[in-house]
Parts: C-alpha cells; structure tokens; sequence
C-alpha cells in the first residue's frame, strides 16, 4: 500500500513493509551538546520491535538520520505510520533535551526528509552512508569511534 502525507509543502510517502531513510534537522541548524546526543539516540530506539524494526541511526551535530521499517499496529491491522513514528521521536526528544539543558523552545525543524528504499542494495548503501557520516564531517577517524551510531546487528 502507498500513502502520501502532506504536512506543508512536501509529500512524504510510505511504503508498507519497506525500509525508509529519514533524515531530520535541528531548528536553524542548532548544534546540539554532545551531552544530549545520547537522548535522541533513545528516543529512535524506543519503539524499536514495537511500532519501527531500526536499522540504523547517526546523531550528527545538526541533524540526524534514521533507517527503518514501520511495523503492523496490530489494534488498527495497518502499518503505524511514518508521520506518526517521526513525530514521537521529535516530540519525545526535544522534551528530553530542554529539560536536560533547561530551556525551552524549539529543537527540530518541522519539516523531515524521507525516502523508500525500494532494494536490498539501496539500504546496504545508506547503512553505509550514515556509517560513514561522521568519518566524513572529520568527527572521528572510523565509524566505530562516533559514540552516537547505532546499527543493528545482522545474523552471521
């Protein structure tokens, strides 16, 4: 099943049981302090097995990128839906993080990117790509020294 949702301008499309690459911003390219990182990677596992099956995750200074699959809401017989899973992450994560650094105001920017991975070779590549995302902002020399990666482990 195809789904489009409209929120502003862009059409953000969902394909049932298909991987998506989600990337969000910051609120004016906010950096955020390394020591809330840890929190919005939580929030992106939260429903991990439950409403997401993740694959990966990069928490980059300004924004961060998310690799998933939505799940069946098993009450509803339908997939949860990607408006609604990107929106308990933001929510959940900025709530985390002005109370941590308490402040208030905004943290994401409202719009999101997303994109249907469509084959197995186009999630191998963005695996990839937020792997390699902090070597090549020159923040850490290999993928598995950035404290704010998660990739799930395949089956050997």
């Amino acid at each position: 099943m195809l789904k489009a949702f409209y929120r502003r301008n862009l059409p953000h499309l969902q394909r049932d049981y298909k991987p998506h690459f989600l990337t969000f911003c910051t609120y004016q390219r906010w950096t955020l302090p390394e020591s809330v990182r840890t929190l919005i990677l939580e929030s992106c596992l939260h429903d991990h097995g439950v409403k997401v099956d993740v694959h990966a995750i990069v928490i980059m200074p300004d924004h961060v990128h998310v690799i998933l699959t939505p799940l069946v809401n098993d009450n509803l017989q339908e997939m949860f839906s990607l408006a609604e899973i990107t929106q308990a992450i933001k929510s959940a994560s900025a709530h985390r993080i002005n109370r941590q650094l308490q402040r208030t105001g905004i943290v994401w920017q409202e719009e999101s990117f997303d994109r249907v991975l469509r084959a197995p070779e186009k999630l191998d590549e963005k695996i990839t790509y937020i792997a390699n995302n902090p070597v090549r902002r020159g923040l850490v020399t290999k993928p598995s020294d950035y404290p704010w990666l998660w990739l799930r482990e395949t089956p050997t």
